[in-house]
Parts: structure tokens; C-alpha cells; sequence
């Protein structure tokens, strides 16, 4: 730098004369340019002599290696990187940048019975409904998330599931772990549960506008834990994956209420992999424990008059799973197949208390329940699918201990009545780009316990802002 200061003060000597230079005498604007011209050169050939020691310092090192038998060539000089700041001491306003996205999703229902009397037959209803929904135009679940890594060790994601009833619920909010070795995560606060496939993808992100039916009366639609789970992948050729779950089991089957233990547990493993580079795979077996208490729901009794029921007791469900996906060459531009089923068996036992605001009567309950989905999804061209699903549930015979008794007739559980419910659903989407989907659906439900509900739905899903891939 020091043989840089006569050139710049003489450019600097320059600029401040040349304004003057119709007052200066042409002998002195003479001089000044000869000397300026002399600076040039002098600082021309000395990067040049600068340039050729380089070139004859380079060749030099590369003769002597050469001449070193067995000598491997030096590696090149990679820049080290930055030390991390520690947590907590950002060196700029802009370290905390995190990403928000915004889903908007919408449809149109034109339903062939009247959604608000909508309920699967056999089956305990979930507190949170099933079915559709309102006939007509509805705003459906939009979705505001914000992530980003809080430090090195951290990850948080907070979604929030804008109803369009307006009403906000915090679908999740966790954190998750970056640092750990030897394939281990671990992740708390709220999330959805690893059980299973189709329960972790959030709902922007299915192949149909709804849950299978088995998801609506034995999860509630999404299993959400309030609690911890850890993950370990293995480090071998296929996707081998183990996790664990305990939570508070407030969600649905779960009600716990007023406690300090856990009631939720859940354990789950999945196994995938490729066949090929057109086709992947992975199955999956989970396993979820999860203790009610005065779980309510509204019924008729035998007279047609309303009551309400309540069960207290353990339900568990086990959950197999298995997806397949083919694409080209793993392209899916043009065609893709995505083949995915599931079947999921729950016992429950505890008791079962009858018309609570009433006669108030209790005697023991178990059941013994089953279902099932299988959905393929084809993408015939460019931006264009199709999809066809088959659900079908099996209630079976559930034991009431005041039926056996004697206390109360079988007609004063209606909602528990033996029944086989099903449904078929037809799909069409067009995603004009990764941001922009619409969808056509169709389905003939057989899930009531009489009437068949013929349903139309034409739906929109708008994706704003920055958002993660999915899963597989």
C-alpha cells in the first residue's frame, strides 16, 4: 500500500490543479504530465516484475514435487470458516431472518345431505366432527407459519391454523434439535404425531381435500402431542428410522384432564428405500397409547331422546403403513404414480357412563375396531392428476356392561350399533405452479348409518411466501 501513495497523491495533486489549468503557464501543465506519465510506468513495471517472480516462484515449487518420487500434488487452499457467534450474541440486526409462509385454502360443497347431521356409524364420535363441513362456499384452514434455526443447536416452527370460522388454534409449535450425533433428533412443545403416514403432512399438502375416514373417527382427523418426541436414523444403505413419543394426551382419543402424567405414548418405526432410480418405498408400524376420562358425546337414547354419554378408559390403535412413489428416472415432471394405504386397529376398555345429566349409569365398555384406505394418485401430464381412494371401517360389536346387565337395551346406544361404513372418492388437480393448486373432488359416502351423501368439492390452495419441502 505504502508504493501506492506517490501515485494517488499525484492523481490527487492533479485533480486539484486541473481547474486551474487555464491560469497555469503551459510549461507547468507540461511538467506535471510528464512526471504523472513517469509514475505510470514506474508502478506499470513493477507489477510486472511482481507477476513474473510469482510465475517463477509457482514453477519452482511445482519442479521440486515433481522431482519427490511417490509425492502427491499440495492441495489446494480452501478458506476457513467463520467461528460461530455463540448463542445469544448476533453479530448484526439481520442473524434472526425467519421464514414466513401463508397457506389460503377455500372450496365449494354442494352436498347431497345436510353436513350438521353428519356422523360416521359404530363409532364414538371425535369432539371435533366429521365429514365436510358447511354446504355452499367456505373459507377453509389457512395456514401462517414461521421457522427458522434459533442457533446452532436449535430449530423453532410455530403454524397457526386460521379457521374460517374465525377462530386461530396453534396447530404446532416446537422446537427441534440441530447438534445431536449418531442420528438422534429430538423435538418439543406441540406437533403432530410421527404415528402413522398421513397424520404428520399437513393438510394443504394431501391428495384429497379430506381425511380418510379411518383418520377422522380414530384421530380425530390429526393427532397433535403436547409433549417430546426423539427420532434415530440409522446409518445404513436403507431408511431405517425409530421414534418415541410421551404427551400429555389432552388430543382426542386422549382427554386426560387435570393431570401431571403422561397420557400418550407412541412408538413408531419405518423402513424405506429405492428399488431402482425410478421407484422408492417406505413402510411403516406404529403403536399409540392414550388414556381418556369422561370422554363425552352427545346420543339418543332408546326413545329418540337426547342424552349424553361419556367414556373413561384406555384406547390404544395400531397403525401399519406403506407407500410407493415412481417417477422416470426420478423426474416426475410429466408422470408420477404415488400408491399409499393404511390400516389401523383400536381396542378400547375402561367404562362407559350413560345419559351423565340424567339417570347418570356406568358399567364397563370394550371394543374392538378396524379400517382402513388405499388411494392411488396418477400425474398423467404436466401439472395434471388424478386420484382415486376406497375407505372402509368395521365396528364390530362393542361390550356394554349395562346392555349385558340388563339395565338398558342395545337400542339405547344407537351410535355404537354394528356397521361397516365406506366411501369412494375421485379426484382431479391442476397445480399451475408449485404455489397454485386446484382440485375437483367427488365421493359416494356410505359412512352414515341409512342415507348415502353424494359430494361435490371444488377447492383452491394458495402457497405465499417461503415453505419447506415436504416430507416423503
Amino acid at each position: 500500500m505504502a508504493k501506492l501513495a506517490p501515485i494517488t497523491g499525484a492523481i490527487v495533486v492533479g485533480l486539484v490543479l486541473l481547474p486551474n489549468a487555464g491560469k497555469a503557464a503551459p510549461d507547468d501543465v507540461a511538467a506535471l504530465r510528464a512526471e504523472l506519465e513517469a509514475l505510470k510506468t514506474d508502478y506499470t513495471s513493477r507489477v510486472q516484475a511482481l507477476e513474473t517472480r510469482i510465475k517463477q516462484l509457482e514453477s519452482a515449487v511445482a519442479t521440486a514435487q515433481l522431482a519427490q518420487p511417490g509425492a502427491a500434488p499440495a492441495p489446494p487452499a480452501f478458506p476457513q470458516p467463520p467461528p460461530v457467534a455463540p448463542p445469544g450474541k448476533s453479530s448484526n440486526a439481520t442473524a434472526f431472518n425467519p421464514a414466513i409462509s401463508m397457506i389460503l385454502t377455500g372450496n365449494y360443497a354442494s352436498l347431497s345431505q345436510d353436513p350438521a347431521t353428519y356422523r360416521v356409524a359404530g363409532f364414538i364420535p371425535p369432539p371435533s366432527g366429521e365429514g365436510l363441513g358447511r354446504r355452499s362456499f367456505n373459507l377453509d384452514e389457512s395456514e401462517l407459519t414461521v421457522a427458522s434455526n434459533v442457533d446452532p443447536y436449535f430449530f423453532g416452527n410455530v403454524t397457526a391454523a386460521i379457521q374460517g370460522g374465525n377462530s386461530i388454534d396453534i396447530e404446532e409449535a416446537y422446537f427441534k434439535t440441530l447438534a445431536l450425533n449418531n442420528g438422534f433428533t429430538i423435538k418439543g412443545g406441540r406437533f403432530f404425531s410421527g404415528t402413522g403416514y398421513l397424520n404428520e403432512i399437513h393438510s394443504h399438502n394431501w391428495d384429497f381435500a379430506d381425511q380418510p375416514l379411518v383418520y377422522q373417527v380414530f384421530l380425530g382427523g390429526q393427532l397433535a402431542q403436547d409433549g417430546a418426541q426423539i427420532r434415530w436414523v440409522a446409518p445404513a444403505d436403507y431408511f431405517i428410522e425409530l421414534g418415541a413419543e410421551a404427551g400429555s394426551g389432552r388430543s382426542f382419543p386422549g382427554t386426560q384432564r387435570n393431570s401431571s402424567s403422561l397420557a400418550s405414548d407412541a412408538l413408531f418405526a419405518h423402513l424405506g428405500g429405492d428399488a431402482g432410480d425410478s421407484t422408492s418405498w417406505r413402510l411403516g408400524v406404529s403403536w399409540l397409547d392414550a388414556r381418556s376420562t369422561d370422554r363425552a358425546y352427545d346420543d339418543v337414547d332408546q326413545l329418540g331422546a337426547p342424552v349424553t354419554n361419556a367414556f373413561t378408559g384406555t384406547s390404544r390403535t395400531w397403525i401399519a403403513d406403506g407407500t410407493l412413489k415412481w417417477a422416470p428416472h426420478g423426474d416426475p415432471t410429466y408422470h408420477q404414480f404415488k400408491l399409499q394405504g393404511e390400516y389401523l386397529h383400536r381396542t378400547e376398555s375402561g367404562r362407559l357412563a350413560f345419559d351423565l345429566t340424567g339417570r347418570n349409569l356406568a358399567g364397563d365398555y370394550n371394543s374392538s375396531q378396524s379400517g382402513w384406505y388405499l388411494q392411488a394418485v396418477y400425474g398423467f401430464m404436466q401439472r395434471w392428476r388424478a386420484g382415486l381412494r376406497y375407505d372402509s371401517m368395521q365396528s364390530g360389536t362393542p361390550s356394554i356392561g349395562l346392555v349385558q346387565l340388563g339395565l338398558l337395551p342395545s337400542a339405547a346406544f344407537p351410535s355404537l350399533a354394528s356397521a361397516s361404513p365406506e366411501r369412494t372418492t375421485i379426484m382431479v388437480d391442476w397445480s399451475l405452479s408449485e404455489f397454485s393448486r386446484l382440485r375437483a373432488q367427488y365421493a359416494w359416502d356410505e359412512a352414515r348409518a341409512t342415507e348415502r351423501d353424494r359430494q361435490l368439492l371444488l377447492q383452491y390452495i394458495f402457497a405465499m411466501g417461503a415453505h419447506g419441502a415436504h416430507k416423503f
